[in-house]
Protein backbone atom coordinates (compact mmCIF):
# COMPACT_ATOMS: atom_id res chain seq x y z
CA UNK A 1 0.00 0.00 0.00
CA UNK A 2 1.56 3.48 -1.20
CA UNK A 3 2.37 6.41 1.35
CA UNK A 4 0.01 8.45 -1.23
CA UNK A 5 -3.17 5.91 -1.09
CA UNK A 6 -2.98 6.30 2.82
CA UNK A 7 -2.78 10.42 2.87
CA UNK A 8 -5.74 9.73 0.63
CA UNK A 9 -7.38 7.90 2.72
CA UNK A 10 -6.63 10.16 5.77
CA UNK A 11 -7.84 13.38 3.91
CA UNK A 12 -11.08 11.59 2.92
CA UNK A 13 -11.78 10.63 6.60
CA UNK A 14 -10.92 13.93 7.66
CA UNK A 15 -13.37 15.41 5.25
CA UNK A 16 -16.09 12.89 6.24
CA UNK A 17 -15.46 14.14 9.80
CA UNK A 18 -16.17 17.88 9.46
CA UNK A 19 -19.04 17.69 7.05
CA UNK A 20 -20.88 15.26 9.43
CA UNK A 21 -19.68 18.05 12.67
CA UNK A 22 -20.83 20.79 10.31
CA UNK A 23 -23.94 19.10 9.24
CA UNK A 24 -24.30 18.38 13.26
CA UNK A 25 -23.67 22.11 14.10
CA UNK A 26 -26.32 22.94 11.61
CA UNK A 27 -28.63 21.01 12.97
CA UNK A 28 -28.08 22.11 16.33
CA UNK A 29 -28.80 25.54 15.52
CA UNK A 30 -31.66 24.18 13.83
CA UNK A 31 -33.01 23.07 17.06
CA UNK A 32 -32.53 25.94 18.50
CA UNK A 33 -34.29 28.70 16.38
CA UNK A 34 -37.35 26.03 16.54
CA UNK A 35 -37.18 26.01 20.17
CA UNK A 36 -37.52 29.57 20.60
CA UNK A 37 -40.38 30.03 18.36
CA UNK A 38 -42.23 27.19 20.25
CA UNK A 39 -40.76 28.82 23.35
CA UNK A 40 -42.06 32.56 22.46
CA UNK A 41 -45.87 34.02 22.81
CA UNK A 42 -44.14 36.19 20.04
CA UNK A 43 -41.81 35.84 17.15
CA UNK A 44 -41.60 39.06 14.91
CA UNK A 45 -39.02 39.00 11.58
CA UNK A 46 -37.66 42.83 10.92
CA UNK A 47 -35.20 43.70 8.44
CA UNK A 48 -32.58 45.66 9.77
CA UNK A 49 -30.53 46.48 6.38
CA UNK A 50 -29.72 50.11 6.30
CA UNK A 51 -29.32 50.47 9.97
CA UNK A 52 -25.92 51.26 11.81
CA UNK A 53 -23.90 49.32 14.06
CA UNK A 54 -24.95 51.82 16.90
CA UNK A 55 -28.95 51.82 15.73
CA UNK A 56 -28.84 48.51 16.23
CA UNK A 57 -26.84 48.34 19.43
CA UNK A 58 -29.37 50.76 20.84
CA UNK A 59 -32.81 48.52 19.65
CA UNK A 60 -30.77 45.63 21.16
CA UNK A 61 -30.75 47.93 24.45
CA UNK A 62 -34.74 48.73 24.03
CA UNK A 63 -35.28 45.17 23.23
CA UNK A 64 -33.33 43.50 25.99
CA UNK A 65 -34.63 46.22 28.60
CA UNK A 66 -38.34 44.53 28.05
CA UNK A 67 -36.34 40.95 27.94
CA UNK A 68 -37.02 40.31 24.35
CA UNK A 69 -34.19 38.18 22.74
CA UNK A 70 -33.05 39.39 19.44
CA UNK A 71 -31.18 37.36 17.15
CA UNK A 72 -29.74 37.40 13.48
CA UNK A 73 -29.83 34.32 11.96
CA UNK A 74 -29.43 32.55 8.25
CA UNK A 75 -32.13 33.13 6.11
CA UNK A 76 -31.98 28.63 5.38
CA UNK A 77 -31.45 28.16 9.17
CA UNK A 78 -34.97 29.41 10.03
CA UNK A 79 -36.71 28.09 6.86
CA UNK A 80 -35.75 24.78 8.19
CA UNK A 81 -36.79 25.93 11.71
CA UNK A 82 -40.20 26.77 10.54
CA UNK A 83 -40.60 22.88 9.02
CA UNK A 84 -39.96 21.61 12.27
CA UNK A 85 -42.02 23.78 14.20
CA UNK A 86 -44.84 23.92 11.71
CA UNK A 87 -44.80 27.64 10.58
CA UNK A 88 -44.49 27.48 7.10
CA UNK A 89 -46.44 30.35 6.24
CA UNK A 90 -43.15 32.07 8.22
CA UNK A 91 -40.78 31.38 5.16
CA UNK A 92 -42.16 34.01 2.24
CA UNK A 93 -40.76 36.69 5.03
CA UNK A 94 -37.72 35.30 4.76
CA UNK A 95 -35.25 37.61 2.43
CA UNK A 96 -32.71 39.79 3.16
CA UNK A 97 -31.37 40.41 6.05
CA UNK A 98 -33.48 39.76 8.81
CA UNK A 99 -33.49 39.42 12.79
CA UNK A 100 -35.70 37.92 14.95
CA UNK A 101 -37.01 38.83 17.79
CA UNK A 102 -38.24 36.29 20.48
CA UNK A 103 -40.11 36.86 23.85
CA UNK A 104 -42.23 35.21 26.06
CA UNK A 105 -44.50 38.47 26.34
CA UNK A 106 -46.85 38.51 22.80
CA UNK A 107 -46.91 42.04 22.71
CA UNK A 108 -43.35 43.01 23.35
CA UNK A 109 -41.04 42.71 20.49
CA UNK A 110 -44.08 44.56 18.14
CA UNK A 111 -44.17 47.12 20.87
CA UNK A 112 -40.26 48.07 21.19
CA UNK A 113 -39.52 47.54 17.38
CA UNK A 114 -42.63 49.51 15.55
CA UNK A 115 -42.04 52.36 17.96
CA UNK A 116 -37.99 52.47 17.19
CA UNK A 117 -39.59 52.45 13.54
CA UNK A 118 -40.71 55.04 13.82
CA UNK A 119 -37.71 57.08 14.05
CA UNK A 120 -35.50 54.74 12.09
CA UNK A 121 -37.08 53.88 8.94
CA UNK A 122 -34.33 51.74 7.59
CA UNK A 123 -35.72 48.89 10.38
CA UNK A 124 -38.82 47.09 8.46
CA UNK A 125 -41.29 44.63 10.08
CA UNK A 126 -42.47 41.82 8.31
CA UNK A 127 -44.06 39.17 9.61
CA UNK A 128 -44.28 37.50 12.87
CA UNK A 129 -45.72 34.41 15.14
CA UNK A 130 -48.24 35.49 17.78
CA UNK A 131 -49.50 32.80 20.05
CA UNK A 132 -49.26 29.79 17.60
CA UNK A 133 -50.73 32.26 14.51
CA UNK A 134 -48.60 33.68 12.18
CA UNK A 135 -49.25 37.26 11.36
CA UNK A 136 -48.52 39.91 8.63
CA UNK A 137 -47.15 43.44 9.62
CA UNK A 138 -50.24 45.20 9.89
CA UNK A 139 -51.67 43.15 12.60
CA UNK A 140 -47.89 43.50 14.24
CA UNK A 141 -48.13 47.27 14.31
CA UNK A 142 -51.71 46.69 15.86
CA UNK A 143 -50.29 44.78 18.77
CA UNK A 144 -47.64 47.56 19.14
CA UNK A 145 -50.14 49.75 20.56
CA UNK A 146 -51.13 47.31 22.94
CA UNK A 147 -49.65 47.89 26.68
CA UNK A 148 -47.28 45.14 28.06
CA UNK A 149 -48.33 41.92 30.46
CA UNK A 150 -48.51 44.39 33.47
CA UNK A 151 -50.41 47.22 32.14
CA UNK A 152 -52.88 44.49 30.14
CA UNK A 153 -53.47 42.79 34.07
CA UNK A 154 -53.80 46.42 35.44
CA UNK A 155 -56.62 46.94 32.82
CA UNK A 156 -58.06 43.77 33.70
CA UNK A 157 -58.01 43.96 37.27
CA UNK A 158 -59.78 47.68 36.70
CA UNK A 159 -62.45 46.93 34.27
CA UNK A 160 -63.00 43.78 37.16
CA UNK A 161 -62.80 45.76 40.03
CA UNK A 162 -65.56 48.62 38.42
CA UNK A 163 -68.66 45.91 38.70
CA UNK A 164 -67.41 44.16 41.96
CA UNK A 165 -67.45 48.05 43.66
CA UNK A 166 -70.44 48.81 42.42
CA UNK A 167 -72.16 45.35 43.75
CA UNK A 168 -70.57 45.79 47.39
CA UNK A 169 -71.99 49.52 47.32
CA UNK A 170 -75.56 47.85 46.42
CA UNK A 171 -75.09 45.13 48.72
CA UNK A 172 -74.36 47.72 51.40
CA UNK A 173 -77.05 50.06 50.55
CA UNK A 174 -80.03 47.43 50.83
CA UNK A 175 -78.45 45.85 54.10
CA UNK A 176 -78.45 49.56 55.46
CA UNK A 177 -82.51 49.85 54.32
CA UNK A 178 -83.23 46.55 55.79
CA UNK A 179 -81.43 47.27 59.29
CA UNK A 180 -83.07 51.20 59.27
CA UNK A 181 -86.49 49.35 58.22
CA UNK A 182 -86.60 46.44 60.51
CA UNK A 183 -87.89 48.08 63.98
CA UNK A 184 -90.67 49.83 62.42
CA UNK A 185 -91.94 46.41 60.10
CA UNK A 186 -91.73 44.64 63.66
CA UNK A 187 -93.92 47.16 65.38
CA UNK A 188 -96.51 47.14 62.41
CA UNK A 189 -96.69 43.21 62.79
CA UNK A 190 -96.85 43.45 66.78
CA UNK A 191 -99.96 46.04 66.46
CA UNK A 192 -102.84 43.70 65.72
CA UNK A 193 -102.07 41.27 67.99
CA UNK A 194 -102.04 44.18 70.79
CA UNK A 195 -105.57 44.80 69.57
CA UNK A 196 -106.79 41.14 69.22
CA UNK A 197 -105.70 40.05 73.20
CA UNK A 198 -107.21 43.62 74.50
CA UNK A 199 -110.67 43.23 73.16
CA UNK A 200 -111.60 40.28 74.90
CA UNK A 201 -110.39 41.64 78.51
CA UNK A 202 -113.20 44.81 77.69
CA UNK A 203 -115.52 42.54 76.54
CA UNK A 204 -115.16 40.37 80.13
CA UNK A 205 -115.16 43.34 82.25
CA UNK A 206 -118.11 44.74 80.24
CA UNK A 207 -120.07 41.20 80.77
CA UNK A 208 -118.77 41.08 84.70
CA UNK A 209 -120.73 44.72 85.22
Amino acid sequence: MGTGFIFVSIWVLERGNMNQAVLSNKQALVTEISDKIKDSQATVVCEYRGLSVAEVTELRRNLRAEDVDFKVYKNTMVERACDEAGFEDLKDALTGPNAFAFSKDATAPARVLAKFAKKHKALVLKKGIVEGKVVDEATIKELSALPNRDGMLSMLLSCLQSPVSSFARVVKAVAEAKEAGAPAAEAKAEEPAEAETAAPVEATTEAAA
